[in-house]
């Protein structure tokens, strides 16, 4: 039975209450939850009886039971028999599976562009899904976390975002007392299988927001900053997500005979030159951060800085602390 995108919203509403092992949902606790999520996309509320329709579809179209009980006062409420079970890990049928790989690949074509290769993965992705409804075995693994936390709070700073609406964020940083921030949020990137918000503060100063360091986000009354950064140029000259205030510079490395091939394949960064093929040099042109950093002694004895020669000297001695740690 299709579902159109109103009673999906709806019926993904009622999961969530329906699976919550911590509190009591009575219909108009549920109405609540339906319209509070149909607002989010500026859809019209329901009525009660609508919320009381789908409680009773909701079985035909998903298999599942709920379960009507009563409290000491007569009144119901309602849960999953299962209360292990969810909507969103049922798979896609086939007809919302071909009608998804149509959409993405009208809009490849419409693009057409580098930077909208995530379609041609999402693309792979559908059809992994595909040929899973066919085979049994799983064939296909994507580079992802399933830990990650932050998550949650994807949907509605993507909301925030595009409707331009300022927030209100509780954040905890690792081994620091707990902030509170008044933000104008504009722009998430993913790194490293985390998420980061960047946003601008109240004395419009752009700071970086890991989602897995969130305790809460609540839409503020402060009036939003709009801004004419733009992030599709904003990362150019960097690794990673961290923005340091400073110039790009020329970064010269020397790659081994056994790294090097895999380096020239797959570039560290967009600005990547081959200098020097007999010897393994390339050129990257960005401002050193941690994530550059990071990514350099991850290759271990594989690199050489050759320049600059602050980068070269601060990567020496990294390395000579790391030296003491096992003496």
């Amino acid at each position: 039975m299709p579902v159109v995108k109103q009673k999906l919203i709806r019926h993904q509403a009622l999961d969530s209450c329906f699976r919550n092992h911590n509190k009591r949902y009575y219909i108009e606790d549920l109405l609540d939850a339906c319209n509070r999520a149909l607002t989010r996309y500026d859809c019209t509320p329901v009525s009660v009886r609508t919320v009381k329709y789908d409680i009773n579809e909701f079985e035909a179209i998903y298999h599942v039971n709920i379960e009507h009980l009563r409290d000491a006062y007569g009144r119901v409420y309602y849960k999953y028999e299962d209360m292990e079970f969810s909507i969103r890990q049922l798979p896609l049928s086939e007809e919302e599976l071909s009608t998804l790989k149509d959409t993405i690949l009208m809009l490849s074509r419409l693009k057409g562009l580098p930077q909208f290769g995530w379609m041609t993965e999402l693309l792979t992705k559908v059809e992994a899904e595909m040929q899973q409804s066919e085979h049994t075995a799983n064939v296909i693994s994507f580079d992802a976390n399933p830990y990650v936390t932050g998550l949650e709070y994807l949907e509605s700073l993507f909301n925030y975002i595009i409707n331009q609406q300022a927030i209100e964020l509780d954040y905890q940083p690792f081994g620091k007392p707990e902030v509170h921030w008044t933000l104008s949020p504009y722009h998430i990137k993913q790194y490293n299988n985390r998420w980061f918000l960047f946003a601008a503060d109240e004395h419009g100063r752009i700071v970086n927001v890991a989602l897995d360091r969130i305790v809460a986000i609540e839409p503020s009354t402060a009036k939003y900053q709009p801004t004419d950064i733009d992030f599709e140029e904003y990362f150019d000259d960097v690794i990673g997500v961290t923005i340091p205030d400073v110039l790009a510079e020329h970064v010269l490395l020397k790659f081994s005979p056994s790294r090097f091939p895999y380096v020239h394949s797959k570039p560290l960064h967009h600005s990547q030159k081959l200098k020097d093929k007999e010897n393994g040099i390339i050129e990257i042109t960005v401002k050193p951060n941690r994530e550059l950093m990071a990514l350099l002694l991850e290759f271990g004895d594989d690199v050489e800085v050759l320049q600059p020669e602050h980068l070269r000297q601060e990567v020496q001695e990294k390395i000579q602390r790391m030296q003491q740690l096992y003496k």
